[in-house]
């Protein structure tokens, strides 16, 4: 079985000597409540300021498809999407911001970010 970060193409950041914030969001994206098996839905913000790769739309599109029916919590799918945009792009600066839907009563937002070793803003 392949990684899910085959899915993930990049490409090149036509400006690498100047820092600037790429933002995305992907409104309906959807998992699986590994307890319940119901379904999990959230709004998802990617904010990055790439270094020399830049995350290509489509494939970013078909992976985040790719957790449609994986039973998996919250947080553990907001730090693996970060890890996994991190792994293919390595970027200056990664923040994912995981806007879960109401269950139960209760909202969840998950913030997961990553900062390049050296990188200050």
């Amino acid at each position: 079985m392949s990684k899910k970060t085959d899915i993930l193409e990049v490409f090149d950041n036509k400006h690498p000597h100047r820092d600037y914030t790429i933002t995305h969001f992907a409104t309906e994206f959807t998992s699986l409540c590994p307890k319940t098996g119901h379904p999990d839905f959230a709004e998802i913000e990617f904010e990055y300021i790439p270094d020399k790769l830049c995350v290509e739309l489509k494939s970013l599109k078909l992976y985040l498809q790719s957790y449609r029916n994986d039973g998996i919590f919250y947080e553990e799918v907001s730090n693996r999407i970060l890890d996994d945009l991190v792994e293919v792009t390595k970027p200056r600066y990664f923040k994912v911001t995981a806007n879960f839907g109401v269950r139960g009563g209760i909202s969840s937002v998950i913030e997961v970010e990553y900062i390049q070793d050296g990188f200050e803003f």
